[in-house]
C-alpha cells in the first residue's frame, strides 16, 4: 500500500506540475482547433468516385451467356464532406440489379442497358442533396445465345525464342481444342483461337504455363485457360551422303559423276536427326544447264531437303561427270 501511494503521488504531482498543466492545457486547445478544423473541412463540397456493383438477373436456364455486363461502374458522386464519409464508411450503395428479359433482344443474342437507366438507380440510393457527376464503365452490354458452340483449336500467338543453339521443336496445348459459344455468324467464320500475346525467351528446358485465351467481344471459351508446354531441342551441326541424280536429261542418255555421291551438312534438333534418312534429300545436276553451257565440272543443286534443318549446303558443289548414249 504505501508503494501504491507513493507512485500515485509522483504521477500527481508530475500531471498537475505547473508546467504540466500548461502543457495540458495546450494539448486541450490543440484536440479543440482540430475538431473545429475537421468540422470545417467536412462542411466544404467535393466529389468522389465510388465503385457499384452491377449484376443481372433473370436469365433463362436455356440461355448461355456468352459476355457479363461489367462487373463495377465507378460513379462519381459530388456532395458535403459528411456525405460523402457515409458513403465510404457505410453500404449505402447497394449493388445494382437487371433483369435480363428487360434489355436482352432475343433474336440478336445483344443486351444493352442505357446509361439513364443506371443512373435513375443509382439516384435512388442517394441522399437528396447528392448529385451525380460522371460514370464510368467499360461496357453495359451483354451477349448470349441458346446453346450454340463448336469446337475450336488453339494457336499461339506471342515472340518464343529459345536460348542460344535450341531451337522450338514443339508446341502443346492441353487440351488442344475448347468449345466456343457465339452467334452463327462468328462461329461460322471463326477456325482458330489465340493465346493472349507471349513473351517466352531464352529457354532451354520444358516451359509449361497456364495461358489465357484473348478474349473476344461476345465470344464465351470453356475453358477459358488452356496449359501451354513448350519443348526446346538443341541444335547440333551433322551431316550425310546423299547420291547425286540427273534431271531433265533425255531418254536414253546416261550421266555419271565422279564422285557419285556428295555429303550434305546441315543444323538440326538432336531428337529430329534420327528421324532423318539420305532419302530425305535430293542433290541434282541439270543436264540443260550442261547442254547451254559446256564444262569440265557440273554443278550440284540441293532440290530438296526435310522439314525441320536448316543452313543445308554441300561439301562441293561442283563434280567431274561424264555423258553416255
Amino acid at each position: 500500500m504505501p508503494n501504491i501511494r507513493k507512485t500515485y503521488k509522483i504521477i500527481k504531482d508530475f500531471l498537475f506540475g505547473a508546467l504540466n498543466k500548461e502543457f495540458l492545457v495546450f494539448l486541450f486547445f490543440l484536440a479543440l482547433s482540430g475538431a473545429f478544423w475537421l468540422l470545417m473541412t467536412l462542411n466544404e463540397t467535393y466529389e468522389k468516385e465510388l465503385p457499384v456493383v452491377v449484376r443481372i438477373s433473370g436469365v433463362p436456364k436455356n440461355v448461355v451467356m456468352t459476355s457479363e455486363l461489367t462487373d463495377t461502374v465507378y460513379v462519381t458522386v459530388k456532395d458535403k464532406g459528411f456525405v460523402i464519409v457515409s458513403y465510404i464508411t457505410t453500404n449505402k450503395l447497394q449493388p445494382i440489379v437487371f433483369n435480363f428479359s428487360t434489355y436482352a433482344n432475343k433474336q440478336a443474342g445483344h443486351g444493352q442497358v442505357p446509361i439513364l437507366d443506371l443512373q435513375r438507380l443509382l439516384r435512388q440510393q442517394l441522399f437528396g442533396s447528392s448529385s451525380i457527376t460522371s460514370v464510368k464503365s467499360s461496357g453495359l452490354d451483354f451477349y448470349f445465345n441458346y446453346g450454340s458452340n463448336k469446337e475450336v483449336k488453339v494457336v499461339l500467338a506471342g515472340n518464343i525464342v529459345p536460348g542460344e543453339n535450341y531451337y522450338l521443336a514443339h508446341i502443346q496445348f492441353n487440351p488442344e481444342k475448347v468449345t466456343v459459344y457465339a452467334s452463327k455468324d462468328v462461329l461460322d467464320s471463326l477456325g482458330t483461337v489465340s493465346t493472349e500475346f507471349l513473351n517466352i525467351v531464352n529457354f532451354q528446358d520444358t516451359v509449361s504455363r497456364v495461358v489465357t485465351l484473348r478474349p473476344m467481344k461476345g465470344v464465351k471459351f470453356v475453358p477459358n485457360t488452356v496449359k501451354l508446354t513448350l519443348y526446346p531441342d538443341i541444335l547440333t551441326e551433322e551431316s550425310m551422303e546423299v547420291p547425286i541424280t540427273a534431271i531433265n536429261k533425255p531418254d536414253g542418255l546416261t550421266i555419271r559423276t565422279f564422285p557419285q555421291r556428295v555429303r550434305v551438312h546441315f543444323t538440326v534438333g538432336a531428337s529430329m536427326y534420327r528421324s532423318i534418312k539420305a532419302s530425305d534429300f535430293s542433290v541434282v545436276v541439270d543436264y540443260k544447264e550442261l547442254a547451254s553451257h559446256p564444262s569440265d565440272k557440273c554443278k550440284l543443286y540441293i532440290q530438296s531437303k526435310p522439314r525441320g534443318i536448316s543452313n543445308a549446303h554441300l561439301e562441293m558443289d561442283e563434280v567431274d561427270y561424264l555423258i553416255e548414249q
